[in-house]
């Protein structure tokens, strides 16, 4: 297969494997089937479209491809006669029935995933890997936890969807609040992934998953009621999102590394994606002060976003104000990446060695994760400690996922051993 035809299939993938599966799963309502036959798709993509050429329209091919391959296996099966008159209706052009006010299949099929009969855990593994089109092995990481163990989680939720008949529509108004919560969090966690891609295979960085996660969260604002919790909540994700994606341009060079915040060109930040995010930060603020919705983690998060926005230079970062955000979010949203985050804070605005006392105590419940050995190294670095900051760059290359961050880790430690080594002449 020429490198062409590989790089056109992948597009197609990225850009259309969470369209084709929804629409795979609101006309069969089964998402094993969805997934699978929009899988052997692409696997006939791979087998024919080096011989007969890319098609036209190689979404359409993909989507057409799947369906067949859908309608052949319910035959071979003999399926119960509703899911075989289910099949049959390809042939009507009719929109199928019960499928709420929206008609957007991918955000229906993320309020399917998010459904309260799951557990949170199941929802958002569940939607990152059939909406967001993320692999077992990607879900694992963001989870910290075994492969294994993940790909038992999603066969189960799948079941239970199909065991208890969950309907594969929007919820009604009045259902919305039990699900938006989920919602949000999936669309958080895919934005994160593509925001910096935990495969050591995958871009550094995937437009695709940011951009998607980014339609759908001003979707799911838009279908919220006003001055709600949850559309407070919704508002503060979008701001979030927007804030971060406009750093984007500045993140990676053009040899392929992870650019810090600090070091970042930002000039380069997209000036209109901030301008959006900082009026929704000011419209969550001020409706805050009316006390109307409740102070929530990505209103916060969008906060502490919308300083560095606003710095000019990163000498002019208003820490202090970083450090009181990150206060309250471990009132509101008590975890470790939130204390390891405000430590860094506290690095900048008090002393490394204030910042690196509050990170060696997280060793416990972030020891296997890549941020925490990388903050250590950075501050052991400014501390002097050499050899400490060296072996904290080691085993954060071994955590590290992303291939941009794999080669920033790398010239760090290289750095401190060339300074060692100047050192000792």
């Amino acid at each position: 297969m020429t490198g062409d035809v590989a790089a056109a299939i992948a597009g197609v993938h990225r850009d259309e494997w969470a369209r084709v599966v929804a629409g795979l799963a609101r006309r069969f309502r089964d998402l094993d089937l969805a997934e699978e036959t929009a899988a052997e798709a692409f696997a006939v993509a791979v087998e024919r479209w080096p011989a007969d050429g890319i098609p036209p329209n190689p979404g359409a091919w993909i989507t057409t491809t799947a369906y067949r391959k859908a309608i052949d296996r319910l035959r071979r099966e003999a399926r119960r006669s509703e899911l075989q008159q289910e099949a049959f209706m390809l042939a009507d052009d009719s929109e199928g029935p019960d499928i709420g006010a929206v008609e957007d299949d991918r955000l229906r099929l993320v309020f399917v995933c998010c459904h309260p009969a799951l557990s949170m855990e199941a929802r958002v593994a569940l939607t990152l890997r059939i909406v967001g089109g993320l692999t077992v092995a990607e879900i694992a990481h963001a989870f910290l936890v075994q492969e294994t163990t993940m790909g038992q989680r999603l066969s189960r939720a799948k079941a239970k969807i199909k065991a208890e008949r969950l309907p594969f529509r929007m919820p009604e108004q009045e259902d919305l609040p039990d699900r938006t919560d989920g919602v949000l969090a999936v669309l958080y966690l895919i934005f994160n992934e593509g925001y910096l891609a935990s495969g050591p295979d995958s871009d550094p960085l995937r437009p695709d998953l940011t951009g998607e996660a980014i339609r759908l969260a001003r979707l799911v604002r838009d279908l919220l009621p006003a001055r709600s919790g949850e559309r407070a909540a919704a508002t503060g994700l979008l701001a979030l999102m927007l804030l971060t994606e406009a750093r984007a341009g500045a993140r990676v060079s053009p040899d392929g590394e992870l650019v810090r915040l600090d070091e970042q060109d930002r000039g380069a930040w997209d000036r209109a994606l901030i301008a959006e995010g900082l009026a929704l930060v000011r419209e969550r603020t001020d409706a805050a002060a009316r006390g109307a919705g409740r102070v929530d983690r990505y209103q916060l998060l969008s906060a502490v976003n919308a300083v560095h926005a606003s710095a000019s230079h990163a000498r002019d970062t208003d820490w202090s104000r970083i450090v009181s955000l990150y206060s309250e979010l471990e009132r509101v949203d008590p975890n470790p990446i939130v204390t390891l985050n405000k430590a860094i804070a506290v690095s900048e605005l008090d002393s490394p060695e204030a910042g690196l006392a509050m990170i060696d105590r997280l060793a416990e419940p972030l020891g296997g994760h890549h941020a925490f050995h990388t903050t250590r190294a950075e501050l052991l670095r400014r501390l002097g400690r050499r050899a400490d900051a060296r072996a904290a760059y080691d085993r954060a290359i071994e955590l590290a996922g992303n291939s941009a961050e794999v080669v920033h880790l790398i010239r760090r430690r290289g750095e401190l051993a060339a300074s060692t080594q100047g050192e000792s002449k």
